[in-house]
């Protein structure tokens, strides 16, 4: 059976409306049963339950909770989409029938939503499997959210046994309306590191300040010098964010702490800047910390790398949406200051990663991601998983 481009098209549009209900139930249970990275087992356990539901063939245990799922198609030519599972330590706050049970952990991030979407696009593809012009690869990716993430040790442990052509992925995005994706050639999102700072000094009675060496006081100033990295160091051509969220002095009213911690987020886009600015946080911490008497442990976490899509895959992708979506319903993004651990699959091959709109349109559910009460407008699922399979397949149809 062969097909033409505008049939694929339609085919796969009312396959989305056919399977849209069972979709949007997928989600919400996926939803409502959140599990933190790389302890997805029920998660995996349930979405390995609807593959085999629908004949779908698969490798599991990668990573101990991922999938690798396949339809081949009439080429080896392979198109890989990327789901990941995990959740957020987040307290959903949400009053809904498919708000989280368990306490503490919340889809918050969209990954119930992406895990739908990818396992749509399969149920989609399997049914006109007979048509399909190349092979698709379906990953269940565990651990996004924690480093060094699910992606680089999935690729470690050779998921591919034959590396995609192409390899994509959509993430929510709660600023566009449901019905709308947007995409970003090049380079697009930061690398990202954590950095863990220890300042320690001489603790003692807040009465007695000349008694001690003030592990706060050098804190704070260590704070303020290391604005000095992105506003002095830094190329004013080159996007730079380095904040710190976290603050640790376990003193009291009266008592001046031994040491204070504290943590935070270095992004960038540049590779040889990540590693001089790596260098400028130490160097000043070190030795602020040393002018007041102190010391100071730097510990940075190497993270994500900046995240590129490949630009003739992502203006291919584009240039699909909007013939799936019609044109109006695609945007051109900006590059963003978030990291992904999709970066990784970026780094092995070509990739594109875009957002899939999740807004209601009168205003609804446009609580952030990583917040306790974001939700999404689920006609959304629609639009994700039916665009997903088109983009699969539409790489090898001629126009």
């Amino acid at each position: 059976m062969n097909l033409t481009k505008e049939e694929w098209k339609s085919a796969i549009q009312q396959a989305a409306v056919k399977h849209f209900e069972t979709i949007k139930s997928i989600r919400r249970h996926i939803h409502q049963h959140p599990e933190l990275s790389f302890e997805e087992e029920k998660t995996s356990e349930f979405i390995k339950s609807q593959l085999l539901k629908h004949g779908i063939s698969f490798s599991e245990n990668w990573v101990k909770t991922g999938i690798l799922a396949e339809i081949k198609g009439k080429s080896n030519k392979i198109v890989a989409l990327r789901a990941d599972m995990d959740a957020l330590p987040i307290q959903e706050e949400n009053i809904c029938s498919y708000a989280s049970v368990n306490s503490g952990i919340m889809h918050a991030c969209g990954h119930d939503v992406h895990s739908a979407s990818v396992l749509g696009a399969a149920i989609i593809l399997q049914e006109l499997k007979g048509a399909l012009p190349n092979t698709v690869q379906f990953v269940f990716q565990p651990g996004e959210e924690k480093l060094p993430g699910g992606a680089k040790l999935m690729l470690e442990a050779d998921i591919f046994k034959v590396k995609p052509k192409a390899i994509l992925a959509q993430h929510v995005y709660p600023s566009l309306p449901a019905g709308k994706v947007g995409f970003k050639a090049g380079q697009y999102m930061a690398s990202t590191d954590e950095i863990y700072i220890t300042i320690t000094g001489k603790g003692g009675h807040g009465a007695m300040p000349h008694q001690v060496i003030d592990p706060v006081i050098i804190a704070a100033q260590v704070l303020i010098a290391l604005q000095q990295v992105s506003s002095r160091f830094a190329s004013p051509l080159i996007p730079t964010v380095l904040s710190f969220g976290k603050v640790i002095a376990n003193g009291s009213t009266n008592v001046i702490p031994e040491k204070v911690f504290l943590e935070g987020t270095f992004r960038t886009f540049d590779e040889v800047w990540r590693s001089e600015a790596h260098e400028h946080i130490v160097k000043i911490a070190t030795e602020v910390a040393q002018a007041f008497g102190g010391h100071s442990f730097v510990e940075i976490r190497k993270g994500y790398p900046a995240l590129f899509n490949n630009e003739e895959l992502t203006g291919n992708c584009q240039k699909e949406a909007e013939y799936y979506l019609g044109k109006e319903n695609v945007v051109t993004l900006e590059q963003r200051m978030t990291a992904e651990d999709f970066a990784w699959f970026a780094q092995e091959m070509p990739a594109c990663f875009y957002r899939l709109g999740t807004a209601g349109l009168n205003g609804e559910f446009t609580s952030g991601v990583h917040t306790n009460t974001f939700d999404i407008e689920e006609s959304a699922i629609e639009t994700g998983m039916g665009l997903m399979a088109w983009l699969a397949v539409s790489q090898s149809l001629e126009s």
